[in-house]
């Protein structure tokens, strides 16, 4: 496909309208969904792989949609710059475009006195107090350290973003920042309504966890502080409860998903509470995965978190997606295995992003999920197919629907090489629009031919419905998991930018 040829602008970004094209592809014999494509890297530095898109983040208010991803990814960490994604009706239609001023790199977007090589791990929020959309991305210099997070900011209802604000970086020696996670405090009756939250580690302090908070838009942050306990780990993922109490499910460097939370705006944060120890088995073809969580959270507060786990199949053998449910942070359930093939299938699944109808509530509660599966876990790098995949529950995850194919199969020659394995990104995600829908975007690498990829961003043409109750039938079961067994997660810290 042709790229566009983009306009320098001087401030912001503007939206350029993407063509909807269908995506054809053999498949299995299951429900498959046409898919549309949202967004194509359009930048030519000859430092990263181009044309990749990968990792993206995607949040919902009301039919507005709004994903981020990195474009242009580097093999050692980071990418070009950060693309957008903008549907104004929940998900159906899109436009897109690219942050300004993050890095010297990014052609017409670039900001030719930016010290930074590159960018990585964009996260999308909303603040319904300030009518704000927020972006936020860590920033590389060349030698790769990370100095601060990027917060790009949108007025206009996610059409464009201006220069990035910085959030200031801990009080320490040592600073070389990951893993940035944004999160906005919706609820009109909290205390703390229009409170913004960022969640990062210092992987210059063994990946020790850190919370800033912004009262205004995410303009101005606080200095960043860690919790009780001084938690190590990475991915976190903050929620906040409709009483503005802050939940943050992250991996820990202990093998574990822990969470930890604040009840005062921000002002502290609690000590690590285990959500559950992890079982996983490590990616047969080389695909960069691990046990990142995936949080969201019901009309209740009650917090649901999952992740990939082999715990429940034979020997280990093959991942899961599981989760666990919370009421307050503390109290977690015992892990459930979400039911998308059966046990002993062979079948892999990983990257799981996981939505919550924030509508909805408990035992009726809609849930929706959207990952990457092979069909079979014991496949090598050139034999690998990697698949997305989407099933639903509409009632609080007690039981599920069948799966829908969105993409694939796809060969792991065709999507970006990094350090780590090959990559459609350490995270994906789902959203659910105001008609109670669920859109996802995520990276599809289309085959290719030379140096030039194509591997771009891709969301289902139309809003996925969640499986009626006639339809969900497979149960989610605490049953048959095994203990002892697996690789635990994170033994140690690992840069994963």
């Amino acid at each position: 496909m042709r790229h566009t040829i983009f306009r320098r602008r001087t401030r912001c970004a503007a939206a350029i309208t993407v063509a909807a094209v269908a995506l054809l592809a053999a498949g299995p014999a299951h429900a498959r969904a046409a898919v549309t494509r949202v967004s194509q890297d359009p930048f030519n530095n000859p430092t990263s792989q181009h044309a990749t898109e990968v990792e993206p983040d995607t949040f919902a208010s009301g039919n507005t949609v709004v994903a981020a991803f990195q474009v242009g990814r580097f093999f050692n960490g980071g990418a070009t710059d950060i693309g957008f994604a903008r549907s104004l009706d929940g998900g159906a239609t899109w436009t897109q475009g690219f942050l300004p001023g993050l890095t010297f790199n990014a052609g017409a977007f670039a900001d030719p006195d930016s010290p930074f090589e590159r960018v990585s791990d964009p996260s999308v929020a909303f603040d319904a107090k300030h009518g704000t959309w927020l972006i936020s991305s860590i920033p590389l210099f060349p030698n790769l350290d990370v100095p601060t997070v990027f917060v790009s900011a949108s007025t206009d209802g996610g059409a464009t973003f201006g220069s990035p604000a910085q959030i200031p970086p801990p009080a320490v020696k040592k600073i070389n920042l990951d893993k940035n996670w944004t999160v906005c405090d919706n609820h009109a009756a909290s205390p703390f309504f229009g409170n913004c939250y960022t969640e990062f580690d210092n992987f210059g302090e063994n990946d020790l966890e850190y919370m800033s908070t912004s009262r205004n838009g995410g303009s101005i942050w606080s200095t960043p502080v860690a919790p009780a306990g001084n938690p190590h780990g990475l991915g976190g993922q903050p929620v906040v409860r409709p009483d503005g109490t802050v939940i943050v499910p992250f991996e820990s460097l202990k093998g574990t998903i822990g969470a930890f939370r604040s009840t005062d705006g921000g002002a502290t944060w609690s000590k690590e509470f285990t959500v559950s120890k992890v079982s996983f088995h490590p990616n047969s073809g080389g695909l960069r995965t691990s046990p990142l969580p995936t949080a969201e959270i019901d009309a209740d507060g009650n917090v649901y978190v999952a992740w990939e786990d082999c715990r429940f199949e034979p020997k280990c053998s093959a991942n899961d997606i599981v989760f666990s449910t919370s009421p307050d942070g503390v109290n977690w359930s015992a892990v459930r295995r979400i039911p998308i093939d059966a046990v002993g299938s062979g079948v892999d699944h990983f990257v799981p992003g996981l939505a919550v109808n924030s509508a909805t509530r408990g035992a009726g509660a809609d849930l929706a999920l959207t990952y990457y599966f092979y069909p079979d876990a014991a496949c090598t790098p050139t034999t690998c197919q990697l698949n997305v995949g989407f099933v639903s529950s509409p009632d609080g995850g007690a039981h599920w629907g069948a799966p829908t194919q969105l993409a694939g199969p796809m060969s792991l020659a065709d999507i970006a090489a990094t350090s780590q394995g090959t990559m459609v990104g350490d995270y994906v995600s789902t959203s659910f629009n105001a008609s109670g829908n669920a859109t996802a975007v995520f990276a599809i690498g289309n085959p290719h031919t030379g140096n030039v990829f194509d591997e771009g961003m891709w969301a289902p043409a139309a809003p996925l419905p969640v499986a009626t109750a006639t339809q969900a039938t497979r149960a989610a079961t605490t049953a048959g998991a095994a203990t002892g067994v697996g690789v635990g997660a994170a033994q140690e810290a690992v840069r994963s930018d």
